[in-house]
């Protein structure tokens, strides 16, 4: 049985897709694998902490978050500056009546199910059963990013929040709507709550049917995952075999 404390266990990662693994594998597949191996792990920079800071305290958890990143207090035992925004982040949201109820509802539940024909595991921030899915984000700014391929998208699809609420909607599988409960690490924290369409989470489900017979077979290990070659995994794992032109620098740009 799936648990919180046994959710990212390597077994259960090995038995699973997730969200993250998926979206993990379309960046780099030698990556993802290396990491569901426990071969490699991603570094966790300071903005991913602040996310996670607010994170925990929502899911009540703030207390062993704390414990286990001691890197986020001064040698005088206060938090760090980045840390004190996480604090004043987490006092707006708690001031605005809207965001907090779609954050009221069941915390951290988790669910597990079956998604063109594999086991998939979620979890949801809050779960308003009947009702809605709500996952919370702490996000730079809600302008567009730029990805490669398709220039600037908005920062849902960018981030494939998109595909978030498709999968989980689809495991959920009453068809609830899902949103996102966003805020900003600006200066002055923004906040929202944003809906995505249907249409918008359907087309992210069929992406998902595209691609994951592939990432299901590397992950069996019956083919070999691809290297996208510039990401810190493979930048780390490189071997030398030859020259290259000069101009294979920019390939990724």
């Amino acid at each position: 049985m799936l648990t919180a404390e046994n959710y990212f266990d390597r077994e259960n990662q090995e038995k699973y897709f997730s969200v993250s693994q998926f979206k993990a594998f379309e960046k780099c597949e030698a990556a993802a694998m290396a990491e569901i191996r426990g071969e490699y792990e991603p570094e966790k920079t300071v903005s991913m902490l602040v996310g996670s800071y607010v994170d925990a305290h929502f899911e009540g958890t703030l207390d062993i978050f704390r414990a286990k990143n001691p890197d986020i207090f001064t040698i005088k035992g206060e938090l760090r500056s980045n840390f004190k925004q996480a604090e004043d982040i987490i006092q707006r949201l708690e001031r605005d009546e809207l965001f907090m109820e779609y954050m009221s509802g069941q915390s951290q539940v988790i669910m597990t199910g079956e998604l063109f024909g594999y086991p998939w595991k979620i979890k949801m921030d809050s779960y308003h059963p009947g009702k809605m899915i709500v996952d919370m984000k702490i996000v730079k700014d809600f302008q567009p990013m730029w990805v490669e391929g398709e220039g600037k998208i908005p920062f849902i699809e960018a981030w494939g929040y998109d595909l978030q609420g498709a999968a989980y909607q689809a495991i959920e599988k009453n068809g609830l709507p899902f949103y996102i409960a966003a805020a900003t690490k600006e200066k002055v924290t923004d906040l929202e709550i944003f809906n995505i369409p249907q249409e918008n989470m359907d087309i992210a489900l069929k992406i998902v049917e595209a691609k994951i017979d592939r990432f299901a077979d590397i992950k069996a290990g019956l083919i070999e995952p691809i290297r996208c070659g510039h990401c810190d995994y493979c930048k780390q794992a490189k071997k030398l075999s030859e020259p290259v032109p000069y101009t294979e620098v920019y390939r990724y740009e």
